[in-house]
């Protein structure tokens, strides 16, 4: 996958900047690791092709000699008195207290439509557009995989069909990058511009097959639900994917959610039911499904990452890395802005994993962790200290309904920081388990936060708040 061999990740080579770990805010392929080994050196296409990757992937395993054991299918998996026994095809087996599942979701998400069966899937659809010459295609779908489809058949397909019940959303206006991205949207113009194409938001009701030809019956949204019935030569299945727990016995299965399509998961990516399963990869956006980044590599790297260190602390009695930070807010504010204007993980998980800072109220340093889930650090930190920090960075609300034509706030106008559309830092005050204050550094073109609008404002917002916290709400935005 995908299956026509175009990655829609970002490999950006020319950023301006030296440091690694600022490039990685603009490289979404490389795995993290102590040493120089980035995939920008396998691929100069800013959408590489996948087979770059498998590259990439086989000779960092070679290098860094890791403990893979190939050709070496897991049959089933099943758990007595606290230990997971995993069977495997070649008759070897294995024992052990913990489990981290990383299958990612590879089985295709069948909707329950009468006649489904008919659709190709598309894991096995041809991807030779001359087997759809002159012929009237239906794609039930319109994520990513379906418009890669689309895109790869307008030139010899007579008529092509986009189907699915909601409306397309686009990356650019969420944030989100599982949402429709511009790269795969050229299909768009064909639909607008009456070229024999269209997106329908209907829900299928049925797919009836006569002599050579399908009969699909729409059920349109935003037309009271009338019915109509349209004849196509192909039907396609690009509706996603969902986690297969084929190999998993009764006494190990996990829990699943989202219309049983992932693993229930704690906010330490274990099972909800299943004590010492653990998940990483793309099975952890459960815990932000289609907000943030952890169903691509540039978000779960770093959730992976956390996982590793969270473990350690769990079951190794090796403490979370941390680091002392003064107490006092103006050396507080250099440090936060250090961090920020450096961090890939807070850039590429956006909302989702955060900086925590507890202040200690009886010395002169407190303690920084890098890192955590907001939802984690909420749970196991703020709970149990007097006086917490939490620093995300975060978009903000958009002022209008285009995004290319928002209000922004002048750089000077820091009264209306938290009006802030774009990628800005947030730092939330927690005292005694509750929500006191919180601030907006306001945006910046460049992303750098180094000036004077950036710096005073948030001194002065940590020595209100460590001097005499004071609870209020959120601040409304009323930008027009």
């Amino acid at each position: 996958f995908p299956r026509h061999r175009q990655l829609i990740s970002i490999n950006k080579l020319h950023t301006g900047y030296n440091d690694q770990e600022l490039k990685l805010r603009w490289d979404w392929n490389s795995l993290l690791q102590d040493g120089d080994m980035v995939f920008t050196q396998y691929s100069k296409k800013y959408f590489p092709e996948a087979e770059n990757y498998v590259t990439y992937l086989n000779e960092y395993a070679m290098r860094y000699k890791l403990n893979i054991a190939y050709d070496n299918q897991v049959d089933s998996i099943s758990k007595l008195e606290n230990k997971f026994k995993l069977f495997c095809t070649n008759q070897k087996v294995y024992h052990c207290k913990r489990l981290i599942v990383a299958t990612g979701t590879f089985k295709p998400y069948v909707p329950m439509i009468p006649g489904i069966e008919y659709a190709e899937p598309y894991t096995d659809m041809s991807i030779n557009p001359d087997d759809f010459t002159n012929q009237r295609v239906c794609i039930i779908g319109k994520g990513n995989s379906a418009f890669e489809t689309a895109d790869n058949l307008m030139e010899t397909a007579q008529l092509i069909h986009l189907v699915s019940p909601n409306s397309i959303k686009m990356a650019w206006n969420t944030h989100y990058v599982g949402h429709l991205r511009a790269v795969n949207n050229n299909f768009l113009d064909t639909y607008q511009l009456k070229l024999q194409n269209a997106v329908i938001d209907a829900s299928i009701k049925n797919i009836q097959k006569r002599d050579d030809q399908f009969h699909v019956t729409y059920a349109y949204s935003h037309a009271e639900n009338a019915e109509e019935t349209l004849t196509f030569d192909r039907v396609l299945l690009c509706s996603g994917f969902e986690f297969d727990t084929s190999i998993f016995e009764k006494s190990a299965c996990p829990e699943l959610t989202i219309n049983n399509r992932f693993p229930a998961q704690t906010s330490a990516w274990e099972s909800v039911n299943i004590p010492n399963l653990f998940f990483a990869g793309v099975l952890t956006q459960v815990r932000d499904y289609k907000k943030y980044m952890s169903a691509f590599i540039h978000g779960f790297r770093y959730n992976a990452k956390t996982l590793f260190n969270l473990l350690q602390q769990q079951f190794h009695n090796t403490p979370y890395p941390r680091q002392s930070c003064p107490n006092d807010a103006e050396a507080l504010t250099h440090t936060i802005l250090n961090r920020i204007n450096k961090t890939s993980a807070l850039w590429q998980q956006p909302g989702f994993l955060a900086d925590i800072i507890i202040i200690n109220p009886h010395g002169v340093q407190g303690k920084y962790y890098c890192e955590l889930p907001v939802d984690y650090a909420q749970e196991h930190l703020v709970s149990h200290n007097n006086t917490v920090l939490i620093v995300t960075l975060e978009f903000g609300p958009s002022h209008g309904p285009d995004v290319f034509a928002n209000s922004r706030i002048k750089r000077d106008n820091t009264a209306l920081s938290h009006c802030s559309s774009f990628l800005h830092p947030v730092v939330r005050f927690y005292h005694h388990g509750e929500l006191y204050a919180t601030h907006h550094v306001i945006e910046d073109l460049m992303a750098e936060w180094h000036e004077a609008e950036h710096i005073i404002p948030l001194k002065t917002f940590l020595m209100e708040q460590l001097e005499n916290p004071i609870k209020i709400k959120e601040k409304q935005c009323d930008i027009a």
